[in-house]
């Protein structure tokens, strides 16, 4: 799997102008509001393990966020990176990846799991395994004791709505976000009942552009297209169903960004292959993880727009005598500005 595979990209409001040549250029060096910077953590079980070298990359160019949204996979990272968002903090979760084992998630039990998935019960497998992993990796017990504003989103049984969680004690809300249906059993909270967040948001850049940020670094665990096998199997048709309609959604909401927003997109390819209790590639996601998001944020940092390859790179975009429109961030301090294109005339 490599970095260049399908390699992420730097996406803009659609409604902004878009102005040619020299115009366009000067447009983009527009200063037009203070940057407002979120980190989005995507779903995808264990390859949640490349969010974790994406996270190195972030906290390696001193870009910190201001606020941070997880899913499933990536609640549990997001909890485990905001009480220590420093590359010291990055490397004790990647110390934790290694160590992870399909018993430490998915305890399998006497019973072998596909007898499992038959019987009458809540889910294949306890959450006491993910239980404990969550409770070591966080360093904050609430919400409220987080260093930056985190917010996990699960879906309530009740009405199939997001149910978003940013206050209360923060593992339990963080098992509701993780709550794979029929192999994790659904988390009670307050009396309502919650199952996996990525059933209804798996990206949600929604909530953090509704909340004010306009610069949104995306960590995905898998391909920015999705692009699948023909299914072989009736349960590789229906999961296959439920991904198509995952990314849809992010698809739909990356190409109708409002002016003045930035999306940052970081991904992996989808080799390799594994099942969902397989933690044997950890290595290998986290390694592409990191060299993807390097690449994306050379592009990003030279002022390339679109997809790697596809949109209009910083190579064509900037003549040599205009200066590139962004600035790297130097290790140690935070962007505290958004170029953006100019509105509409």
């Amino acid at each position: 799997m490599t970095a260049d595979a399908l390699p992420g990209g730097v996406f803009v409001g659609a409604a902004t102008a878009r102005p040619r040549g020299v115009r366009r250029l000067l447009a983009l060096r527009r200063l037009e509001s203070p940057a407002k910077t979120a980190f989005v953590l995507a779903g995808g079980g264990s390859r949640g393990a490349a969010q974790v070298g994406m996270l190195g990359a972030l906290v390696a160019r001193g870009i910190r966020p201001d606020a941070v949204y997880g899913t499933s996979v990536g609640a549990v990272n997001a909890a485990g990176f905001v009480g220590d968002p420093t590359p010291a903090g990055v490397e004790r979760m990647a110390t934790i990846w290694r160590g992870l084992t399909s018993d430490d998630v998915f305890p399998h039990g006497r019973v072998p799991a596909p007898w499992r998935f038959l019987q009458q019960r809540e889910s294949v497998h306890p959450n006491d395994g993910l239980r404990k992993i969550v409770e070591t990796g966080a360093l904050i017990d609430r919400f409220e004791d987080s260093p930056v504003p985190l917010e996990v989103v699960a879906t309530s049984l009740a009405d199939g709505r997001a149910k978003w969680f940013s206050s209360g004690p923060l593992a339990e809300a963080v098992l509701a976000s993780a709550a794979l249906p029929s192999l994790l059993p659904p988390v009670r909270i307050d009396g309502g009942v919650y199952i996996d967040g990525g059933v209804v948001d798996n990206v949600p850049i929604g909530r953090a552009i509704q909340h004010g940020s306009n610069r949104i670094f995306v960590l995905m665990c898998g391909p920015l297209h999705y692009m699948p096998s023909p299914p072989k199997r009736p349960v590789e048709a229906v999961l296959t169903a439920f991904f198509i309609a995952v990314h849809t959604r992010f698809a739909r909401e990356r190409d109708s960004l409002p002016p003045g927003v930035e999306v940052v997109v970081f991904c992996v390819g989808s080799e390799p292959i594994s099942r969902y209790d397989d933690f044997s590639a950890t290595e290998t996601l986290m390694a592409a993880g990191r060299s993807n998001a390097d690449e994306v944020l050379d592009f990003w940092e030279a002022g390339g727009i679109g997809e790697i390859g596809v949109g209009m790179g910083p190579k064509r975009a900037v003549p040599p005598q205009i200066p590139a429109p962004r600035t790297p961030v130097k290790p140690g301090r935070q962007a505290d500005q958004v170029r953006v294109p100019a509105p509409p005339a």
